[in-house]
């Protein structure tokens, strides 16, 4: 059946993101190295820590400043200063407030498409720097429709489309995550366009099954849609 929504994940879909993470996760191991044994392994640490804490502080900058505060603490055994702890914070606080810098293309692509298609955001995070970023990103006017979510799982996504009255037959999810943004949706039989970015996180790594819709950029999106049936 003829696609009329369009759902579009945010980070590393609509901006960039994971390369503000991944400079941090560096300045957190040049940060903790005087401090640590020189073998400790502080990606695999502070990552370990981020692993733990999803179920319970989800995903998002906030999160993930509480979890290198609490790896700072656990890699030091508790010799981690209180400066250092206060320089975490200030850290993810100026990570709260970075510029929404908008992928190539985006800003074009979604004009063009709302005028065809009823857009849904869906993105997992914090929901105040989440709706913070999509009110800056100038795209906010073009999106009928806002999900924050703690996860994206066949549940959440089905939750989502009964509530907003949307067919599965009818919805196509876009984003750069195959297991947050296209497994699930497959799984409930709803279709899924993956675009790959240049960075991923390791909680996302999953192999690619082959089959599925990729493009090169968000610029091939409208054409993409115009051929679906």
């Amino acid at each position: 059946m003829t696609i009329d929504w369009v759902g579009l994940d945010a980070d590393d879909t609509l901006w960039h993101s994971e390369g503000v993470f991944q400079d941090t996760q560096a300045w957190f191991c040049d940060l903790l190295e005087p401090f640590c044994d020189p073998d400790t392994n502080l990606v695999g640490r502070l990552d370990d820590v981020e692993r733990r804490n999803i179920p319970l502080l989800g995903y998002g900058v906030k999160a993930f400043t509480l979890s290198m505060v609490e790896a700072a603490v656990e890699v030091t055994e508790g010799r981690v200063p209180a400066i250092v702890l206060a320089d975490l914070v200030d850290r993810g606080k100026q990570m709260l407030q970075h510029p929404v810098d908008l992928l190539d293309g985006v800003a074009d692509v979604v004009r063009e498409l709302a005028g065809r298609y009823q857009l849904v955001v869906i993105t997992k995070g914090d929901l105040v720097h989440q709706e913070h970023k999509l009110q800056r990103s100038g795209l906010l006017e073009h999106v009928h429709v806002v999900e924050i979510v703690n996860e994206k799982d066949e549940a959440t996504y089905r939750h989502i489309l009964r509530r907003n009255r949307i067919p599965v037959e009818r919805f196509v999810m876009v984003g750069n995550a195959l297991r947050s943004d296209v497994l699930p949706v497959l799984a409930i039989g709803g279709r899924a366009v993956h675009i790959p970015y240049a960075l991923t996180w390791a909680h996302e790594h999953v192999e690619h099954p082959g089959d599925v819709a990729t493009l090169a950029t968000i610029r091939e999106l409208p054409d993409w849609l115009r051929i679906q049936v």
